[in-house]
């Protein structure tokens, strides 16, 4: 195929990059692909460890999809084999360790939510089990000589760690070389992470050089605040907004964060382009505009670009329906109820919550309503033939018993 100039090529490429390093080595890189009409094999390395992908995974999710767009070969690198080491980047602990049947599961379950960004038809999944298995001990003694201690220590959470006395097992320096065996092993032109990567990333250079390879150009994303503005978004902090949310959750997510994080949404969830946020930051300097309304255009704009106009324009009116005019949704679910039931039955059952605590936990913060009033009650019963009951759950979830 023909490649576009390099120098069009890199505008696409850095925008909304945090670091290319270093430019001149894909410069390079991208001439030689231009010379030899040979895309480039860019690398992306997935942590397997939680099955459902964010809006803050799509950051580096879309940077790859930009590579296969200009042409070049996207690798999806599934860390089916690291999730067993656990990866503690920007941890004070290392991170639970997976076993390979959760870790392909989990696999699985990204491939197909990331539909929504990459390419698939072009994109080559592979699993670093494929080549991290057949390693023996004199392997992984040879890969472990060409680094290190104090190269490893230098990097910042095991600093932290060995610092406050926090314990760093042997196994941990192993991560970051085994996750740099990825990118020897398909000969990676470049990496891509988030910042917390970076260091992982860097030692993917050390590695291929080590190995006689011309080492990957390394491209780190910024990393995106949850809908909290305070932590990255994570689902371990609940506050994320997934990728296969529907569009009214995802709709009303946005709406719930602080007016301060609106730009870095339009910039870091939406990829906007800079005439957008240019219009965006000075919409939002006019005082004479609630930022609400930006905040309200912001939620549409995400939910159509997963979805379409029509679902954004309907998830704003299921909004307006239920926290506007305080009314209940026209369609929720029902259920028939053959006999007396516990409250908290139902709502695990219908999947309201995910939990009997977590039902406890909801009806302790009076999140848990029937028929408009809050239940403090964990035993209330609901009596088969007392007639229909709207329950509702937090902000966006209602179920209607029949009795």
């Amino acid at each position: 195929m023909a490649f576009l100039p390099v120098d069009d090529q890199l505008e696409l490429i850095s925008r909304g990059t945090e670091e290319v390093i270093p430019l001149k080595d894909l410069r390079k890189k991208l001439e030689h692909s231009i010379e030899k009409n040979k895309p480039l094999v860019v690398k992306l390395g997935c942590d397997p460890s939680m099955p459902d992908l964010h809006i803050g995974h799509a950051i580096v999710l879309q940077k790859l999809r930009d590579f296969q767009d200009l042409g070049h070969q996207a690798v999806l690198v599934i860390g089916d084999f690291t999730a067993m080491i656990g990866d503690p980047s920007e941890r004070n602990k290392t991170r639970p360790q997976l076993t390979i049947d959760e870790a392909k599961s989990n696999a699985e379950s990204y491939i197909e939510q990331s539909k929504a960004i990459l390419n698939i038809e072009s994109l080559k999944v592979l699993f670093n089990s494929t080549w991290l298995n057949k390693m023996n001990f004199q392997d992984v003694i040879e890969m472990s000589s060409k680094y290190t201690v104090a190269r490893m220590i230098e990097r910042d959470d095991f600093t932290k760690r060995f610092e406050s006395e926090i314990p760093i097992s042997m196994h941990e320096f192993l991560y970051p070389l085994a996750q740099a065996m990825d990118s020897v092993e398909i000969n990676a032109d470049v990496e891509l992470g988030g910042t917390d990567q970076k260091f992982n990333l860097l030692v993917g250079r050390d590695l291929q050089r080590e190995y006689k390879q011309s080492p990957q150009a390394i491209i780190t994303l910024p990393l995106l605040e949850g809908t909290d503005g305070v932590e990255k978004m994570s689902k371990s902090h609940d506050n994320y907004i997934a990728l296969d949310d529907s569009p009214e959750d995802m709709y009303g997510k946005v709406l719930s964060i602080s007016d301060d994080m609106i730009l870095k949404y339009y910039k870091l969830a939406v990829f906007s382009d800079r005439n957008k946020l240019e219009s965006v930051e000075k919409q939002l300097k006019d005082s004479s505009i609630n930022p609400r309304d930006i905040k309200r255009e912001l939620a549409k704009d995400l939910v159509s670009r997963y979805y379409n106009d029509s679902d954004a324009q309907k998830a704003e009116e299921a909004f307006d329906q239920i926290f506007i005019k305080k009314d209940i949704p026209e369609e929720i679910p029902t259920i028939n109820l053959d006999s007396d039931s516990i409250l908290i039955d139902i709502l695990v059952s219908e999947e309201l919550v995910s939990s009997k605590g977590e039902a406890k936990r909801l009806i302790g913060q009076n999140a848990v309503k029937v028929n408009g009033k809050s239940c403090d009650d964990p035993s209330h019963i609901l009596k088969k033939g007392s007639g229909e009951s709207i329950i509702k759950v937090g902000k966006r979830r209602f179920l209607r018993v029949l009795t």
